[in-house]
């Protein structure tokens, strides 16, 4: 056979190799009942006595090979899973080279094998894994609930979905409550507090101050009386206390009036504080000649023309004659206990002597309060004492635990309590949560006013 577009086949030209009366057959002539090119090839309509040809390009720079390895007397299989019935072992077709501005001539390209579906299940068989009854449909596109009661699983809460400055803002203005509205209760009369521990170091002039100023923040009316000679509540508050300032030290030896010696603290509505100078330092030892001199400080309280809601007295780390007349002007007792062995070790001796004073000098005294300080969760020292404070003295021990935090040490260089210092830290809203605590129980147990 010559490839010069003509096939020397007896059976499509004459006798000799001359063409028929039709003319030369063409590479895309097909024959009678043969698919038209392109189309599925159906062996039941193709003639007995004609076999495929594998047809070649154009010899005008060379023959080339057939692409397929199967061999041109081996009949095409139809594919079983191919609905238009195509050859199962069809080669797969090369496109055919373009040289210059020839003309590509169309040729048979069969369809690729489809891959097989698999069989859905029957009816039978799809009951047996059903999904039980109690189990919701899936969310789709058909069964969507109605927009107004569809909540997406990734839908994040309030919590989740606030972002960490914007929750510490929130709880800043909480805390510093700056329309003034009164959102702690006031109690009916005036409660004073001694804040007491002769353990040094445990938080009782932090405490003293920061509970001052969030009840002051919120509607109390609060006194704060530094009783402890090295100052640092009025440090803490922003109050002078310079050697020649009136302080208590006048009160309790000179008897000079308490509203003379008290001053209003800058920033803070409803909050006033005693200032104590290094002057203080020997009223201990000038009181031992005084007469009453347990109750000196009770007597300048008592005197104080105003009303408070809660008068704070900052006791220094000692049981001495200033702390014995902290105990006799008060009527409850905080004690801030540190999360360590040693606050433990000499809350006994302080216990004792509470007794004492209100078995000879006040009968109405009481440890009302008990406040867990420098809470270090990450020892289990802290949960220790934390467990055999609460196991002793039972629902004394308020559920607001103060924790280690940087910002309650910074605070007081910049003369602030840490409510105002960073109300958004977790120290002012420990804080702001043991304020409110002591707030809503003076009001279940109120306690005796003022003369």
């Amino acid at each position: 056979m010559h490839d010069d577009g003509r096939y020397d086949d007896r059976r499509v030209t004459g006798p000799g190799g001359q063409p028929s009366a039709t003319g030369p057959v063409s590479r895309e002539t097909t024959y009678q009942g043969w698919p038209a090119s392109g189309e599925p090839d159906d062996p039941s309509t193709r003639p007995p006595d004609c076999d495929p040809v594998v047809r070649r390009e154009a010899p005008s720079t060379g023959a080339v090979r057939p692409t397929s390895s199967v061999p041109a007397n081996v009949p095409l299989a139809r594919d079983p899973h191919d609905p238009n019935g195509g050859p199962a072992n069809a080669p797969t077709p090369r496109p055919a080279p373009v040289r210059g501005n020839a003309a590509v001539p169309a040729r048979y390209e069969p369809q690729p094998p489809v891959v097989a579906v698999p069989q859905q299940p029957t009816p039978e068989a799809a009951t047996d894994v059903a999904a039980p009854a109690d189990t919701p449909p899936a969310a789709g596109y058909d069964d969507e609930p109605p927009a107004s009661t569809y909540v997406s699983r990734e839908t994040p809460t309030r919590e989740e979905d606030d972002p960490p400055l914007a929750m510490e803002a929130m709880r800043a203005v909480q805390i510093l409550n700056p329309s003034g509205e009164v959102t702690m209760p006031r109690p009916e009369r005036t409660r004073v507090m001694c804040v007491a521990n002769q353990k040094g170091g445990v938080g009782k002039t932090t405490t003293t101050v920061n509970l001052a100023v969030a009840l002051a923040l919120h509607g109390n009316r609060v006194l704060v009386v530094d009783l402890d000679p090295q100052g640092n509540a009025s440090t803490g508050l922003n109050v002078p206390h310079h050697t020649g300032v009136p302080d208590v030290y006048d009160c309790l030896i000179d008897s000079v009036p308490l509203e003379e010696v008290a001053q209003a603290v800058e920033g803070i509505p409803n909050l006033w504080c005693v200032p104590a100078t290094i002057d203080l330092a020997g009223a201990e030892i000038e009181l031992v000649s005084v007469v009453a001199r347990e109750s000196r400080l009770a007597r300048a309280i008592a005197a104080y023309p105003g009303h408070f809601d809660y008068v704070f007295i900052d006791c220094p780390p000692s049981l001495g004659l200033l702390t014995v007349n902290a105990l006799v002007a008060a009527q409850e007792v905080l004690i801030p206990i540190q999360c360590e062995y040693y606050a433990l070790e000499g809350l006994n001796q302080l216990i004792q002597n509470i007794n004492l004073v209100r078995q000879h000098l006040n009968p109405k005294l009481e440890v009302s309060t008990i406040l867990l300080t420098m809470y270090d969760r990450r020892t289990r020292l802290a949960d220790a004492v934390e467990q055999d404070v609460r196991n002793h003295f039972g629902d004394k021990v308020l559920q607001a635990v103060i924790p280690r935090n940087v910002r309650v040490s910074e605070a007081p260089s910049y003369g602030q309590s840490v409510m105002t210092y960073d109300p958004g830290s977790r120290g002012a809203t420990s804080y702001f949560e043991a304020a409110q605590e002591i707030a809503e129980r003076g009001v279940m147990e109120p306690v005796s006013r003022n003369a």
